[in-house]
């Protein structure tokens, strides 16, 4: 497999933002999870989904996507070969439902 610079560092990012959120995952009783989702996107999925998912970067704009919450869900889970890292185990079913939801009410800033 042929790894370019680019691609190391965004798989070093992940990495490095994964382990913290795995491990505040864990502290909550199962089914009392609670995540700050802003601050979790931003320092795990905004170093592709720019300005918190409102625009593209190296990641498509979230905001006002038309994907359903089934192919959100997959795509966060498994990720996508060469482009997206997954996220199955750092993040509970819960956890990811969350992201779903901030995904769907992410508005543009005002002003």
């Amino acid at each position: 497999m042929k790894w370019n610079l680019e691609g190391l560092a965004l798989l070093a990012a992940s990495l490095t933002c994964a382990a913290p959120v795995h491990a505040q995952s864990a502290t909550p009783a199962p089914g009392n999870e609670t995540i700050d989702v802003a601050q979790l996107f931003a320092t795990t999925c905004g170093w592709c989904h720019s300005d918190g998912g409102r625009a593209a970067g190296k990641g498509p704009q979230l905001m006002n996507t038309t994907r359903d919450d089934d192919y959100l869900r997959d795509r966060i889970k498994h990720g996508k070969s060469g482009a997206m890292p997954a996220f199955g185990e750092t993040f509970s079913d819960a956890q990811i439902d969350q992201i779903i939801k901030y995904i769907r009410q992410l508005k543009p800033h005002e002003g």
